[in-house]
């Protein structure tokens, strides 16, 4: 007979299995509100299910994307801000897969920490709920993985997995991309969950904390200014496609900011002139640079510095796809025009107008 009188447990290891079972019951409310067609908004299985044909859809391609949130989690470890970071990770996802054409229809997320936290966890997961409605997707599946001694006990790390499909015939970037289109810019909501490392460090330099009121916004502390979620374009951009097929390209303004990102859309025998004064730069880059000493090639090249979506049209569709998207809750700019191609993918006109 085995001696139990010193046997230890999965728990005195630091995993929790009721834990994790309490989290899965608080969170199946927030996954079933993302409900849509092709998925019934369960789980609980070993895989999730989406019916393509139940979604209405004819000759689909597939379109898959991952990503994760960054540094920006260790703002929300800190100030314990956890309910917008699924919206971060979320986004993140499903604005690359519509900047292809596609419509995302689901998202599986995996979420990792040192020690789980039921209320935690289920903030987290309702922001990534969030998230899915606003972009229209199904939550249909995740992992939630206590690993005591790979994570510090408050530590946590996101990632997140989407899949959306567009009709083969209206896949983007199109080819007809030409000399003379213009180029239409989308507000950003702020940093959206790229650069944390260097506001992070420019945080720290500043000797600020982020329960301060913030410097560049009054009404919120530093931390609750620098959480502020990803937008997610999905929806209007969904409605333009319904409505126009005046959109030739888009490009989600990431890392790398507009340096990086627009070439990728692009043939190799044009370029994106920007006009840099167009550009409505939110309060928070401007603080960002005096603070930090941060030069505009470095701003352009780190941060989207306010335009978190680039939209390429023709100049007879601009007056249109720019009202759709308007009417749909976009913020949208002239911001250049497709030239030839010279030397660089981008160049730039003017300068920042930072606040």
């Amino acid at each position: 007979m085995t001696d139990t009188s010193n046997s230890l447990t999965y728990r005195d290891a630091g995993v929790d299995i009721d834990a994790g079972n309490d989290l899965v019951q608080r969170i199946k409310p927030h996954v079933r509100s993302t409900r849509r067609r092709g998925a019934d908004g369960e789980i609980g299985g070993f895989g999730g299910l989406f019916d393509l044909k139940a979604a209405g859809f004819d000759d689909p391609l597939l379109v898959a994307a991952n990503d994760g949130v960054g540094t920006k989690l260790r703002i929300a470890i800190e100030t314990g801000l956890h309910d917008t970071i699924g919206v971060d990770l979320v986004a993140m996802c499903v604005n690359d897969l519509v900047v292809q054409g596609a419509e995302p229809l689901f998202f599986l997320d995996y979420y990792a920490t040192g020690r789980l936290d039921p209320s935690e966890g289920e903030a987290i997961v309702k922001g990534i709920a969030s998230g899915c409605r606003q972009a229209g997707c199904a939550l249909i599946g995740g992992e939630t993985a206590e690993m005591p001694g790979l994570y510090a006990e408050k530590d946590y790390d996101l990632a997140g997995f989407a899949v959306g499909a567009v009709e083969r015939d209206r896949l983007l970037p199109a080819g007809t991309i030409e000399a003379g289109d213009m180029i239409l810019g989308l507000a950003s909501s702020g940093a959206h969950s790229n650069g944390y490392s260097l506001i992070r460090r420019i945080v720290e330099r500043s000797g600020a904390r982020y329960g301060d009121p913030a410097p560049f916004d009054a009404e919120r502390t530093l931390g609750e200014a620098l959480i502020e979620p990803t937008r997610i374009y999905v929806k209007p951009l969904l409605s333009a496609f319904a409505e126009t097929k005046g959109i030739k390209a888009l490009a989600h303004i990431t890392g790398g900011g507009f340096v990086e990102n627009i070439p990728r859309v692009l043939p190799e025998t044009l370029r994106a002139d920007i006009d840099l004064f167009a550009v409505p730069v939110p309060p928070v880059f401007g603080w960002l640079a005096k603070e930090g000493g941060v030069a505009e090639t470095e701003m352009l090249r780190t941060f989207n510095c306010g335009i978190g979506m680039i939209v390429v049209v023709s100049e007879a569709d601009a007056a249109t796809v720019g009202a759709i998207l308007q009417t749909a809750g976009e913020t949208v700019v002239p911001l250049g025009r497709i030239l030839p191609r010279k030397d660089a993918a981008v160049t730039f006109n003017g300068a920042l107008p930072l606040p």
